[in-house]
């Protein structure tokens, strides 16, 4: 069994779940403007897997730093940043720690839902309002409890590209809120023979209350919680929901339980 994001990192952006990077970024320049600093300053892409976040940010006039626990993941997000001044740095997020402070940070397509405690969740908004100036937006997204039970469930998806074939069978456990993937991805050789890796990620599902609760604690205001892009309310069955919050409390008064 191989670790998560490793053979899959390459095949990530044809394989994975489609974002509008482009529209995501415009979303969190419009926010930052209205609401947090309200300029093009540091940008921090937390867990920003091959970069793609990263690009746009930078595209918008941001210092970005982007930091990802797979190396294999960095790799392909400094070959797509080639000529960009994009800093990657390898770190797990819930060991996050940067040289200085950011005026803003991002974490998407669902990765606070690897966190499998309410715990860890804590633990990784207590760090980012460390290393958040106050005023700075803190913007995210989560996977929701319809598309654990929906979607991800007990489902098996196939997909499929030039050259690869991945399988992705679901393991979903209400009573947890923890949903587990087997990936088994399958590389054409030279000689057209197919070499399987297997990983195995587990997502938890964080309910909205809960995720509110734990970003009051640990010092910020929540500006607004969305489906989509244009701001719309959570509806029942959306698959993922958009959290603006901004850091209010300065660091001498912030203390973490």
């Amino acid at each position: 069994m191989a670790d998560k994001y490793t053979a899959l990192a390459y095949y990530y952006d044809a394989l994975g779940e489609h974002m509008d990077y482009r529209e995501y970024a415009k979303f969190v320049h419009r926010y930052n403007k209205e609401y947090g600093k309200g300029k093009s300053g540091i940008a921090l892409d937390l867990a920003c897997g091959t970069g793609s976040m990263a690009l746009e940010l930078d595209s918008l006039g941001y210092d970005t730093i982007g930091v990802d626990g797979s190396p294999e993941m960095l790799d392909v997000a400094r070959e797509k940043s080639e000529g960009r001044e994009i800093l990657y740095l390898c770190q797990d997020m819930r060991e996050l720690d940067l040289y200085g402070t950011v005026d803003i940070v991002t974490c998407t397509l669902d990765s606070l839902n690897y966190l499998t405690s309410t715990k860890e969740l804590s633990a990784v908004f207590a760090l980012v309002n460390n290393f958040l100036e106050e005023g700075g937006l803190f913007i995210f997204d989560l996977n929701t409890e319809y598309k654990f039970k929906n979607i991800y469930g007990n489902n098996s998806y196939v997909f499929e590209d030039q050259g690869v074939f991945c399988t992705w069978q679901n393991e979903y456990v209400e009573k947890s809120g923890k949903c587990k993937f087997c990936v088994s991805v399958f590389e054409e050789d030279d000689d057209g023979r197919y070499m399987r890796t297997d990983e195995y990620h587990v997502e938890k599902c964080h309910k909205e209350k809960t995720v509110e609760k734990e970003l009051k604690k640990c010092g910020f205001e929540i500006i607004g919680v969305f489906s989509d892009f244009d701001g719309s309310p959570v509806a029942p069955d959306a698959p993922r929901v958009f959290y603006v919050a901004r850091n209010l409390l300065p660091k001498k008064e912030f203390v973490q339980e």
